[in-house]
């Protein structure tokens, strides 16, 4: 599953370099190196490296694999910029699809900053339920999981990396307020699973030939809620910078706008401000 996803990105990707060149339309050579060997590079350690490997044995494999499937893996994807390169590649009715897609209300949704840290907190409470157990002993579920989780992730990062959503300063600034909030709501499942002294997902011990360093249901449950604590807390610190450099960019454009009225125009804004709203 896992290789068939890489092939599939990456012909895609290729294709559509492939399509602007034959056009004599310049696409940064960076990009497709950061999409190829950092988004596919790191989606392929996760999935094919030890935490792929041991993800059905091992608690906090699973849970790690899963929470840099949401939060990495989409992130070094968007630094290929692929919505953009799509947008160039595409034309007509194909692009007015796409666009479509991008303007409907899920993606606006997932596109919210707020959206992520909250989408978190609900994803990684499974992991204290009987739930995660079942998740991570099947292998129909880690297939799909594999796909799932990082295009869940995509659609929270590409609108926002890549400014597909328009919004304005006063409501990034509220949504600043509400990520501060879940800086710390959302490092909540970690933190249970850490403190708790019974095994949550309902899974016993390993049994059978394990290697020495194995570690028990008790102390590998402890190891997810470490690293699942400290993934949300760190996942959450981009977020604030992408929210923060789309305010700088949403400011600059609003700035513009108002220094391009006329005094006349200022002073009838000036004064339609003053008035305040009409009964």
């Amino acid at each position: 599953m896992s290789v068939g996803v890489i092939v599939l990105a990456a012909a895609l990707y290729a294709a559509g370099v492939l399509a602007l060149r034959r056009r004599a339309v310049p696409w940064p050579r960076i990009r497709t190196v950061w999409f190829i060997a950092l988004g596919l590079g790191s989606f392929a350690v996760v999935n094919l490296g030890f935490l792929g490997a041991w993800s059905m044995d091992l608690r906090w494999a699973f849970t790690t694999r899963i929470a840099l499937l949401l939060f990495a893996v989409p992130g070094l994807l968007s630094l290929g910029a692929p919505v953009a390169l799509a947008r160039l590649v595409l034309t007509g009715g194909s692009l007015e699809r796409m666009d479509a897609v991008m303007r409907s209300w899920p993606v606006r949704l997932a596109g919210n900053a707020v959206f992520a840290p909250l989408f978190a907190l609900v994803a990684f409470s499974v992991f204290l339920t009987p739930l995660a157990g079942g998740l991570r002993e099947n292998a129909f579920a880690g297939a799909a999981l594999t796909v799932a989780v990082p295009l869940v992730g995509l659609l929270m990062v590409l609108p926002i990396v890549e400014n597909t959503t328009q919004r304005t300063s006063f409501f990034i600034t509220v949504e600043f307020l509400f990520v501060f909030v879940e800086l710390v709501v959302d490092a909540i499942p970690g933190i249970l699973l850490r403190l708790n002294n019974q095994v949550l997902d309902g899974v016993g011990q390993v049994t059978g030939s394990l290697p020495a360093w194995f570690p028990s249901a008790y102390h590998d449950q402890h190891l997810s809620g470490d690293l699942l604590w400290f993934i949300a807390e760190v996942a959450d610190v981009p977020v604030l910078i992408l929210m923060f450099l789309r305010w700088s960019r949403v400011d600059r454009s609003e700035a513009k706008a108002l220094d391009a009225l006329t005094d006349e125009e200022m002073d009838a804004l000036t004064r339609e401000h003053l008035r305040g709203p009409r009964e």
